[in-house]
């Protein structure tokens, strides 16, 4: 019997990719080169308003931060 084992990419409880093991490491190499992470610590009071602000608008965080990001670099 032969098993193939896959990993699942899941963005926001969305399935968005499956990717085999075997790839999986020269994925994230690809992914790396591409992106760059953004963390800050803010006040949880402050962030929970900004989430529930955003499921209301059925908005992801990076697509928000984007949205910002893009919106700054324009002035």
């Amino acid at each position: 019997t032969c098993i193939k084992i896959h990993s699942i990419i899941v963005s926001r409880y969305r399935e968005v990719g499956i990717i085999d093991n075997k790839s999986r490491a020269d994925y994230f190499k690809e992914r790396r080169k591409n992106t760059k992470s953004f963390y800050v610590e803010i006040e949880a009071e402050k962030m929970e308003k900004l989430e529930q602000k955003l499921i209301s608008k059925n908005q992801t965080k990076k697509e928000w931060l984007n949205e910002k990001i893009d919106e700054d670099l324009k002035k």
